[in-house]
């Protein structure tokens, strides 16, 4: 009466892809698991340390400075007799006069800075996103001006008469730079000493009885570590810098992945011995990785400023902001990072006769790396396109720091006595000892062994760099 039963398949029953992928569909084995989770913490550790190295890059120039100088809206270190190789800092430039000190809205509330005229300058906040340029390209336009500083919270009325702006974070570096004029015997920094001593920090609200004066302490001639740090005191500096921020300071996804490795505002920061562990290995192998990036190069060459040279640009993204046409460029941000500071947009755009320019490079005319022990002469053509100045400074690869030798200013600019050819241009030499044939003027001293990098800088960059008209050689190893 009824038909006989339905022959069971005899294939086995299908499953989805996945199921098939991952162990027939059942629990990974408990030290899989165990090992796994591990994995993803330390990558989560790593992308951590990528993404938030520009500020910790600006809490190690904060720490530093204040632990050496003090700590206030009105206290200005002034590197009066120039910036050398016994601070360290991120590239820093020896050929101008710096002011840099940091700023807590938090803690003041709206704070104005006066800025004295001629200044090449920036505010920015702790993740290096600029607030203003100050100065030719700010609005100021050199003329000087007052800068009102807005916390980010901030909600009450907005004066007139200032440069308003409100920052991301509580904290904002101040960073001034003035130039020195041409003296007797190379630049004479104290015009441009008396010109950063002109500026003025006050809160807005405070009446100016109980205005704290300036202190413009000389920073020169000190040992100052004012880097980053490269041990687990990166995450507790981290971990305090999200819990005294604002939770707009940064992005959400950003804030889950450190979320992800323990540190969410206002909660405890314990890692386990393992976490610890892993940490620690973060914290030695992502600076490799990105050390590893800039010197390895970027595939799409975007980062190298000619076809026929071997100088790159740090700014190889298409902002100050670090995007590109579609997205936000990290791996240049974070080599950029690593061995320098202060993004703005002057230092990006192309403003004739009014920016500046930073050529450097790793390599020799043969595309070998620069070392300490070889002697090397870089020739730069007449003319170099700038305005104000031009410069070449030496640094430490992997962190930016200027190559500390008995020779402790290893740079050499255009206001200094440098000994020129009959057509105008330079030959400048580089080496652990001077060359018989190079004159004392025209020499930088290196350190036997070391890698380095030089940089070019171009102050007030002329329509010839832009256009590629005036180039500088590759430097080129002599022996």
């Amino acid at each position: 009466m009824f038909g006989a039963a339905p022959a069971l398949a005899q294939d086995p029953p299908a499953a989805p892809p996945l199921v098939k992928q991952i162990n027939n569909g059942n629990w990974l084995p408990q030290k899989e698991a165990e090992d796994l989770r591990d994995e993803l913490y330390y990558q989560r550790a790593v992308h951590a340390y990528i993404t938030m190295l520009p500020a910790l890059n600006t809490i190690g120039m904060r720490d530093g400075s204040e632990a050496m100088f003090g700590k206030g809206y009105n206290v200005l270190p002034i590197w009066k007799e120039r910036m050398d190789s016994r601070t360290w800092v991120p590239t820093p430039n020896a050929d101008v006069i710096y002011s840099m000190s940091y700023l807590d809205l938090k803690e003041t509330g709206p704070l104005v800075v006066a800025a004295p005229r001629d200044v090449i300058g920036m505010f920015t906040d702790f993740f290096q996103r600029t607030i203003t340029d100050v100065g030719l390209i700010g609005p100021d336009r050199a003329r000087g001006g007052l800068y009102l500083l807005l916390p980010p919270d901030y909600t009450g009325d907005i004066p007139q008469g200032y440069f308003a702006f409100k920052s991301r974070t509580y904290n904002v570096l101040l960073f001034f730079r003035t130039v020195m004029p041409k003296g007797d015997n190379g630049p004479d920094p104290k015009p441009a000493v008396a010109l950063a001593e002109q500026t003025r920090v006050y809160p807005l609200w405070t009446p100016e009885k109980d205005v704290k004066p300036m202190q413009f302490r000389n920073a020169s001639g000190k040992r100052v570590n004012m880097m980053y740090p490269v041990d687990s005191a990166f995450w507790t500096k981290l971990k305090a810098f999200v819990d005294y921020e604002p939770v707009s300071a940064i992005d959400p996804e950003l804030r889950g992945v450190l979320a992800s490795i323990g540190i969410i505002k206002g909660q405890p920061f314990s890692p386990t011995a393992r976490q610890q562990e892993l940490l620690k290995k973060a914290v030695e192998t992502a600076p490799k990785m990105i050390l590893a990036q800039r010197q390895l190069g970027r595939p799409d060459k975007r980062e190298l400023y000619y076809k026929d040279r071997q100088y790159f640009n740090a700014w190889a993204g298409g902002t100050a902001e670090w995007m590109q046409d579609s997205y936000l460029d990290v791996d240049q941000r974070s080599t950029f990072f690593q061995v320098a500071y202060s993004s703005a947009s002057a230092m990006v755009m192309h403003t004739i006769g009014a920016g500046s320019k930073y050529p450097s490079t790793l390599k020799d005319a043969a595309g070998e790396f620069l070392n300490g022990s070889n002697v090397y002469k870089l020739h730069l053509p007449p003319n170099p396109p700038a305005a104000l100045f031009w410069a070449v400074t030496l640094y430490n690869v992997t962190d930016g720091t200027m190559v500390e030798a008995p020779q402790l200013m290893p740079s050499i600019n255009s206001f200094n006595k440098v000994s020129t050819n009959s057509d105008g241009s330079v030959d400048l030499w580089f080496g652990p000892s001077k060359p018989g044939t190079a004159p004392e003027s025209n020499w930088i001293q290196t350190v036997d062994g070391r890698a380095f990098l030089a940089t070019i800088r171009l102050y007030g960059t002329g329509v010839e760099f832009f256009d590629q008209t005036w180039k500088p050689d590759d430097v080129v190893k002599v022996k």
